[in-house]
């Protein structure tokens, strides 16, 4: 199943895959950054400008990763969130491939501790380190710091050929 794997992209996502995203959102992302209803999730998603959405989904059309770029402040930035059942094998690496492929840069705001707890009481795994080997830069000088969040930023800008 896993092996048969493909991305699709669109501009605007159906009421389906709307919430398909917002469970693996609140799946997999710290509980304390979950949206409390699909509602608050689409307000979040129409504040965004020029939005591109990349699903990875299976033979039953069920989203397994997510990823999103957008622009922010004169900036091109980007989210992906993957199913744990199919982190580290490849296809978070795929998907920002396929990011990269779109995008001259790449910007995001990550997690960089492990103290935060999933809506199932697993603990968040920082996605740090994976970022670091895609080639992104790690700004330490840059963090966010709210109540919901605690990140650092990165960023990746395509090789100059």
């Amino acid at each position: 199943m896993k092996n048969n794997l493909k991305i699709i992209t669109t501009t605007i996502l159906s009421e389906e895959e709307k919430t398909q995203v917002f469970d693996l959102w609140n799946r997999e992302y710290p509980e304390k950054l979950c949206y409390n209803s699909l509602a608050d999730f689409d307000e979040y998603l129409e504040k965004l400008a020029d939005q591109h959405h990349f699903l990875l989904i299976n033979n039953e059309n069920k989203i397994l990763g997510w990823a999103l770029t957008f622009d922010r402040e004169n900036e091109r930035w980007f989210a992906i969130i993957l199913a744990d059942e199919i982190q580290g094998q490849g296809f978070g690496r795929k998907m920002l491939d396929h990011l990269k492929e779109q995008e001259s840069v790449l910007n995001g705001w990550v997690i960089d501790q492990e103290t935060n707890q999933k809506k199932n009481g697993e603990l968040y795994r920082s996605p740090l380190k994976f970022y670091e080997k895609c080639d992104f830069a790690i700004l330490t000088s840059e963090r966010i710091e709210l109540p919901k969040i605690s990140a650092v930023k990165i960023k990746w800008t395509k090789p100059k050929s």
